[in-house]
């Protein structure tokens, strides 16, 4: 984190390393998780959602540039600079993240259930940057519809999905999505990680650049209150759970 300089980012300023305790001085952001501000805002349109896409592969690029993998992109992690409305976005928490060399593969099964490429759910080793563009193409899906891509109650299921990149664009809910909007998204949900795009050939792409519609995807913005919800509960359970047993 520290050798990572670029807007996008959030910063490490400092570390403090006592006997007992590590101090991080980091970089303050104040506005809040992406899908809030999203359901916050009074219109949302595809020309936000590329907006968004755009800001965190721009950092992905500079990232990926370093040779540094996130490993666990997801809402969470992505929050906003500052309350302004023009406010950028950071990408944070590199917990799970790693320098690649190029030569050795990654091993670690690691990342969120439901944002997790297909490549770490085989267990076989993988390589390269492409999981953080599968977990970005996981993001940008819920921002044109409101809901994930992959999502069973079974998280057996679920994985089952992803390991075969099986998911639709479901009516009504994509029907006003523009074709290039889809294109994008299955060109970054692609099984083969040396098919999928890079975040340099994201931003390139036609809709990231050239994306005009205004219209208001209503429906997303009230499946995502919906999905937001349900996700924030689950993460509060689970933080209960683990509290009631540490004590």
């Amino acid at each position: 984190m520290h050798d990572l300089q670029h807007e996008g980012i959030i910063r490490l300023f400092e570390i403090f390393d006592e006997s007992k305790k590590m101090h991080l001085v980091m970089e303050l952001v104040t506005g809040g998780e992406l899908f809030d501000r999203i359901i916050d805002r009074g219109n949302y349109s595809e020309r936000d959602a590329a907006d968004v896409i755009r800001q965190v592969c721009s950092a992905l690029d500079y990232m990926h540039g370093k040779r540094v993998v996130h490993r666990d992109l997801k809402p969470e992690n992505i929050p906003y600079a500052s309350p302004a409305e023009d406010a950028i976005i950071k990408i944070a928490d590199f917990g799970l993240a790693t320098v690649v060399s190029g030569k050795e593969m990654m091993k670690t099964a690691c990342g969120t259930p439901g944002y997790v490429a297909p490549e770490i759910l085989k267990n076989k080793g993988y390589e390269g940057s492409g999981c953080d563009l599968w977990s970005t193409g996981v993001i940008l899906y819920i921002l044109l519809c409101g809901f994930p891509p992959f999502h069973e109650e079974d998280m057996s299921a679920m994985f089952e999905l992803i390991l075969k990149a099986r998911y639709d664009f479901i009516s009504p809910y994509w029907d006003e999505i523009s074709a290039e909007a889809k294109s994008l998204v299955s060109n970054m949900l692609t099984l083969d990680p040396k098919k999928r795009y890079t975040a340099a050939q994201v931003n390139k792409d036609l809709w990231i650049k050239n994306a005009t519609s205004n219209h208001k995807i209503e429906g997303a913005q009230k499946a995502l209150k919906k999905f937001n919800a349900t996700r924030k509960l689950k993460k509060a359970t689970l933080g209960l759970l683990a509290q009631s047993r540490m004590t």
